[in-house]
């Protein structure tokens, strides 16, 4: 298969698509996190693959703009081959670990996306970054071979480019019986943490954070490593009686808080931190601050204890 460069045509036309039906409360959208991505009659599923319709096919385009997503239109009742594209094209997307998301639409389930995007026939193929085609529409279905090949390409001008985002696994629900899909992204950190090697888990973190900033869950599963590592070996009561010797002691402080935190006492370490912010001044000020906003991080920051912690924070600072 020719290799396509990436261009910048313009945004794709949604025009012709309705309105997406509301779904009902508690629900999760098609290809939306905690929904099963099943592609090509079912067959296609994952953790980076989604069953593209007219309610789902917004987002996306959205997804597009934390990495590329390769979309695939075919019809199993009237091109089997465009089936077997889009399930190679799923198998592939799975083997990169979110550098791609493969968005499968079935033109005769999902017509009105098929008129948006102007398909004329299947199989047909585009890759889309930033809401656009970034290639020439690829009207074949090429061996599972030649696709890992343009995959592999697609990736090396990605990186040349600098864009290193990665999608979000959707979540992939287990047949009844057995244990839910784990999150790929995050399997080496845990079988570092579950080995007792905590170094390496922060380490498995660091990356994935360095290559999406705006992974909240990776940036949480780093600051919860990272508190890890920093009371690794400590002895609490020593700690406690520190603290209490030395009150403005900022090392000192911030040490029970991540104890506390690690005990599963969240109100009290934010607490003792939201007070030292309040007595401290200058850079110690600041260290402080930081710390209790990896903290938050740690936490989770829909936590009801953290919107409480922040709140609590704004006022000590201002």
């Amino acid at each position: 298969m020719t290799q396509q460069p990436f261009s910048r045509p313009g945004a794709i036309d949604l025009s012709a698509l309705k309105r997406p039906a509301q779904s009902a409360p508690g629900a999760a959208a098609p290809g939306a996190p905690g929904a099963t991505a099943g592609g090509a009659g079912g067959q296609a599923t994952g953790a980076y693959t989604v069953e593209v319709d007219e309610q789902s096919f917004q987002s996306v385009l959205e997804s597009s703009m934390t990495a590329p997503v390769v979309l695939v239109f075919y019809s199993p009742g009237r091109s089997p081959e465009s089936a077997d594209l889009a399930r190679n094209v799923s198998t592939v997307a799975e083997e990169y670990d979110g550098r791609f998301l493969a968005g499968l639409v079935d033109i005769d389930a999902s017509p009105q996306i098929a008129q948006a995007m102007q398909i004329q026939q299947v199989p047909l193929m585009y890759v889309l970054l930033d809401g656009r085609p970034v290639t020439q529409p690829i009207p074949s279905a090429p061996p599972i071979d030649e696709l890992r090949a343009f995959f592999n390409q697609l990736g090396q001008q990605l990186t040349a480019q600098g864009i290193g985002g990665r999608h979000k696994p959707r979540t992939v629900e287990a047949p009844e019986g057995e244990e839910p899909v784990s999150d790929p992204r995050f399997a080496a950190a845990d079988e570092a943490l579950a080995s007792g090697d905590v170094d390496t888990a922060v380490a498995e973190y660091e990356k994935l954070v360095a290559a999406n900033p705006a992974d909240t869950e990776a940036a949480a599963g780093l600051a919860r490593a990272q508190l890890l590592k920093r009371t690794q070996g400590v002895d609490l009561n020593a700690a406690r009686a520190a603290a209490a010797a030395n009150p403005d002691d900022v090392e000192a402080q911030i040490l029970v808080a991540d104890l506390d935190l690690l005990g599963g006492h969240v109100e009290d370490a934010f607490a003792r931190l939201v007070e030292l912010v309040r007595r401290a001044s200058g850079d110690e000020r600041n260290a402080v601050r930081e710390h209790l906003v990896a903290l938050f991080a740690a936490v989770g920051n829909d936590d009801p204890r953290v919107l409480k912690g922040r709140q609590a924070l704004a006022n000590a600072l201002f």
